[in-house]
């Protein structure tokens, strides 16, 4: 059986740890510097402080400064932190790294360039270091507490090596836990990335709906309205990105879980209702909010494709509006006319 060290003991890459652990692994979890009370508590009673789930009994907690000690004898890291802990990543754990040791990432996002480009973490990790370490991701359809529970998922794997790939899947694949492998790292990358700025636009209508019946109302054509508007913007993304079409199973899917079950909805649900920015985020303070990063990165770079003649406005109304709602102060005005187009074959 494999050790396997995850560094971040937030909620995803502490999930991973069921799966691991029922085909015989031994997991390691690292609580990053904001981690100290879940390793504390983890300590002390086995159950994970903030998903609130009971963990294996084959998982050993740690703290940061024990990190050392815990990729000692280590098969595989798993990188557990969110898009905000990248640079820490990047400066303080990947020069730690071994180089015969792979890596598999959960952190999702892209960096964005003056240019207009984009790339994903995995591609800014190997230009990060000299080391020729197995840079490795995860991407696709997937709660935290859902695959803690067992429940049915379809992720995908994606890295530069098949091999590599599925001597991974190997690890971690179960009845519940289902893995496709991709060498397309920036294509499923970029899918997974994009669809958590636009889960924040589809949970605009939430929001409208709650606004408009004056209590916890949803309407379905609206958010079916957003939705589909969103997809179709992901799709030019992912051609801009050179991504393969198949990634389009990975971003509606992700998509839809991120509507229904992320942390996402909640901040797409109040601008929806009408609340500016600052105001939502003050009432959601202290949840941690990937998709305002990567909504305003996208924003940015689709902003200097527009302004180098690349791409036009018309054909991402639905990101620069969720844009202006995140940088600018404005608050929610869906630009519904913007949606329409004309096909004619």
């Amino acid at each position: 059986m494999s050790t396997i060290v995850v560094v971040g003991s937030g909620m995803m890459g502490s999930a991973l740890a069921v799966p691991l652990c029922e085909n015989g692994h031994h997991v390691r979890l690292v609580g990053s510097p904001l981690d100290r009370e879940i390793v504390e508590h983890g300590r002390k009673t086995n159950e994970h402080l903030t998903m609130k789930r009971m963990m294996p009994e084959n998982v050993s907690w740690y703290y940061i400064e024990e990190v050392k000690e815990a990729m000692e004898g280590a098969d595989l890291y798993i990188n557990g932190v969110s898009s905000f802990g990248l640079d820490w990543f990047i400066q303080e754990m990947l020069p730690q790294i071994p180089e015969d040791l792979p890596v598999l990432s959960v952190t999702k996002g892209m960096v964005n360039y003056p240019d207009g480009s984009l790339k994903s973490y995995p591609e800014i990790f190997e230009e990060s270091t000299e080391k020729k370490i197995s840079f490795n991701a995860i991407g696709g359809p997937c709660t935290s507490y859902e695959l803690a529970d067992k429940d049915f998922t379809e992720v995908t794997f994606c890295g530069r090596d098949m091999t590599t790939l599925r001597w991974i899947k190997s690890l971690f694949e179960t009845e519940y836990y289902n893995i496709s492998l991709s060498t397309d790292v920036r294509g499923v990358e970029c899918a997974v990335a994009m669809k958590n700025a636009y889960a924040l636009g589809v949970s605009l209508a939430v929001g409208m709906s709650y606004k408009r019946e004056g209590k916890e109302f949803e309407h379905y054509n609206s958010q079916a309205a957003l939705f589909g508007q969103s997809v179709m913007e992901m799709i030019h993304l992912l051609e801009l990105c050179g991504g393969d079409a198949s990634n389009i199973r990975l971003l509606s899917g992700d998509l839809y879980v991120t509507v229904f079950g992320g942390r996402t909805r909640k901040i797409g649900t109040l601008l929806g209702t009408g609340m500016n920015f600052q105001e939502a985020m003050e009432r959601l303070s202290g949840v941690t909010l990937e998709s305002i990063v990567i909504a305003t990165r996208t924003a940015e770079a689709i902003r200097a494709l527009i302004a180098n003649g690349k791409v036009k406005a018309e054909d991402f109304p639905l990101l620069l509006h969720v844009d202006e709602l995140i940088n600018q102060g404005k608050t929610v005005n869906v630009p519904w006319k913007a949606f329409e187009y004309e096909l004619e074959k």
